[in-house]
């Protein structure tokens, strides 16, 4: 029983103990911002859409990719086309709303909305994003 509790507690503990060394030292606290990776139809709706992340606070940065080639499965046929990609970096709290926010402006009737937790990178530039993405 204390072993099965053990288990059960080890992430909360870890968390509690990440969030506090991070407090006393200032470190960043892996997972705390992500990566969405959001597809778009063309380059105006990637703008328009980058735009409005921006304008509802909902990133510190969002990057715009040229064009790729992109092959999927939609209805049961294999498709092929032309897609734009935005990269979204952005407090891991706001994926929710982030992917939300998206599936109400996108013209697809299933946008691809994916994100990924930021384990370790530049201090400074993950610092960046928490100062630019308010709190819940």
């Amino acid at each position: 029983e204390v072993v099965t509790l053990a288990v059960l507690m080890y992430p909360l503990l870890r968390g509690l103990a990440l969030q506090l060394h991070s407090a006393l030292t200032g470190s960043y606290i892996p997972g705390t911002s992500s990566m969405a990776f959001i597809n778009c139809l063309n380059e105006q709706i990637a703008k328009d859409i980058a735009r409005a992340i921006m304008d509802k606070k909902l990133a510190a940065q969002v990057n715009i990719l040229p064009k790729s080639s992109a092959l999927y499965f939609w209805k049961g046929e294999l498709e092929e086309s032309t897609e734009i990609l935005l990269i979204v970096k952005t407090r891991t709290s706001k994926i929710g709303e982030l992917s939300n926010y998206v599936r109400s402006i996108h013209p697809f009737e299933i946008p691809e909305i994916i994100s990924l937790p930021i384990d370790q990178g530049n201090p400074l530039y993950l610092k960046w994003i928490e100062e630019n993405v308010p709190r819940d």
